[in-house]
């Protein structure tokens, strides 16, 4: 069991940045990601569930969801497997937050909406995204490339991209990133000296310091995060052994037919 867990799991990612206790620790994620462009004093969370409008609906449940003190919704999920239509369903996932604000019963102020960031870890490689490991998308005008409205921004960030070494990591927001994916396999935690919520991560993502409880809601997470992984890992395996079966099909039909 390493020392540290598992921040890919839907314990560990929401013990990290999804729960009261902790919440200095995704405010100063948050402030790293923006860096010159806002800064964020306070959060709060958001019922992460929001209920669908009739039966037939399917009700979102989003990993964080929080509001700043200046009033912005933030999105935080972690996604470990890519999947049909990931852009359209982030896309979705915004406006839900976004249609949701109609509803304050002010009809004074029925378009007087607060931007809503969603930020997407993704811990695979997702081709529309080329190799890039952060991707920043907003409504721009296409003539000027100038921001048409604020109101919407997604941040996707593409893990397997990330391929600096700890000696490279000069800003906050690439020590967290390089922290999220190393922690695993880490044996102390770095720049806990420098930077005092690295020290406090430390604390609260260290396996010895769960409780009993905590425990085992966290090898129940891992235990599916491993399930996941080895599924994946069956898929890809039978995806490779079929196409070498169709590729020795098609070259013995060739040979024959020459």
């Amino acid at each position: 069991m390493s020392k540290f867990i598992n921040p890919f799991t839907d314990v560990g990612f929401k013990r990290i940045f999804g729960q009261e206790m902790s919440k200095d620790l995704l405010i100063d994620f948050l402030n790293s990601l923006m860096e010159g462009e806002r800064h964020i004093e306070d959060v709060t969370f958001l019922d992460k569930e929001q209920l669908p409008e009739n039966a037939r609906d399917r009700g979102l449940i989003y990993d964080v969801y929080c509001q700043t003190s200046t009033g912005e919704h933030i999105i935080v999920e972690m996604q470990n497997k890519d999947q049909l239509h990931f852009k359209e369903r982030a896309l979705l996932y915004l406006s839900k937050a976004i249609v949701e604000q109609s509803k304050r019963g002010d009809e004074g102020k029925l378009y007087e909406i607060d931007a809503v960031y969603g930020i997407f870890f993704m811990n695979f490689r997702n081709s529309s995204f080329a190799s890039r490991f952060r991707t920043d998308v907003a409504l721009m005008d296409t003539e000027t490339h100038e921001v048409f409205s604020d109101k919407i921004r997604m941040t996707y960030l593409q893990l397997p991209e990330f391929q600096k070494d700890v000696d490279e990591c000069e800003t906050v927001f690439d020590r967290w990133i390089y922290i999220l994916k190393h922690m695993t396999v880490l044996e102390r935690m770095p720049w806990a000296a420098q930077h005092a919520v690295f020290q406090k991560l430390s604390q609260i993502c260290e396996t010895a310091a769960l409780s009993k409880v905590e425990r085992m809601q966290y090898d129940e997470s891992r235990k599916i995060y491993l399930d996941n992984l080895a599924t994946l890992e069956k898929s890809r395996l039978d995806g490779i052994e079929e196409g070498m079966k169709k590729g020795i099909k098609h070259g013995l039909q060739q040979g024959l037919q020459q």
